[in-house]
């Protein structure tokens, strides 16, 4: 079995204890600005150094570290904490190669003025459309997400598959993990700091406050090589991804998924664990048993 790597968890929700495999990914090159190329769109450079990009640094001030951890050229994956609508925007215009998200299609469908400038926005932001609601949604994902990393492209992910609820980071969906080994790239974990703050849930006007981003080290996962679709692979990998970005943001772990939570708030529920039902043996700790509420 493979080992799981410990996370700091709230209570009640339920104890990962294991031994944590960090291996950096020592081959990656650095960043550096590159020239713009005749494939690259033009409005996405538009709005980051001329239209947006310029006002968002005078006004936010961001910050950044660990941005030479993204490589200069080739495919990777950059996986991030999710707090808020502005993540998407802030950590694209800090590095300085094209970042390309996966986006849900109703960015890309609205009708009239508003609906033509919010597609153009999401388009020209470096947003790819998928459709969440049908039942193939995560195969189409995956294999968006491996054309745009076979492209030598940089893709954005956040594993939580949607925003916090509540500024805490919440457990990984494996997505990434799969993608990760079918397209043979590293993950590069990055935290966005104070975007909550910036642009709650619920809020269409930002607060003007400093935000901040800050890279880790590229993450290794080639020891895995072959074993795509092994879950217990994935979980490991998965929860290796979110220890590292607890760690960059110091955000405290709860194990359960955000999309879960979400529903129990919105039904007046209590937030609480998951059900048996819902815990296979991939998910279970490996060292430790599952602790439950009393």
């Amino acid at each position: 079995m493979v080992a799981r790597p410990a996370l700091r968890v709230a209570s009640p929700e339920r104890v990962v204890r294991g031994d944590t495999l960090r291996r950096r990914c020592p081959r990656c090159p650095r960043a550096s600005r590159l020239p713009v190329t005749k494939e690259d769109p033009v409005f996405y450079w538009l709005l980051k150094y001329v239209l947006l990009g310029p006002w968002l640094r005078l006004l936010f001030r961001p910050y950044v570290e660990g941005v030479e951890h993204v490589p200069a050229e080739g495919a990777a994956i950059i996986a991030s904490n999710h707090l808020s609508f502005s993540d998407s925007i802030f950590m694209p215009l800090m590095v300085p190669r094209r970042v390309t998200f996966l986006a849900k299609q109703e960015y890309f469908t609205g009708r009239g003025l508003k609906g033509w400038l919010t597609r153009m926005f999401f388009t020209g932001a470096g947003q790819v459309p998928i459709d969440r609601a049908s039942g193939s949604a995560a195969k189409a994902a995956l294999e968006t997400g491996k054309r745009i990393l076979a492209e030598g492209h940089l893709l954005g992910i956040y594993p939580e598959g949607t925003r916090s609820p509540d500024g805490r980071l919440y457990r990984g969906k494996t997505g990434v993990a799969r993608m990760a080994l079918e397209a043979g790239v590293p993950v590069i974990p990055v935290a966005m700091i104070g975007t909550r703050e910036v642009q709650p849930i619920g809020k269409k006007l930002p607060r003007i406050r400093r935000i901040g981003i800050r890279f880790g080290p590229a993450l290794d996962f080639s020891r895995y090589d072959g074993l795509a679709g092994d879950r217990f692979v994935e979980r490991s990998m998965t929860d290796e991804i979110m220890y590292e970005l607890m760690q960059l943001s110091g955000q405290e772990y709860v194990d359960l998924y955000a999309a879960k939570v979400k529903a129990q708030i919105a039904a007046g529920g209590r937030v609480g664990l998951p059900d048996a039902a819902e815990i296979t043996d991939a998910d279970r700790p490996a060292r430790a048993p599952v602790e439950r509420a009393s």
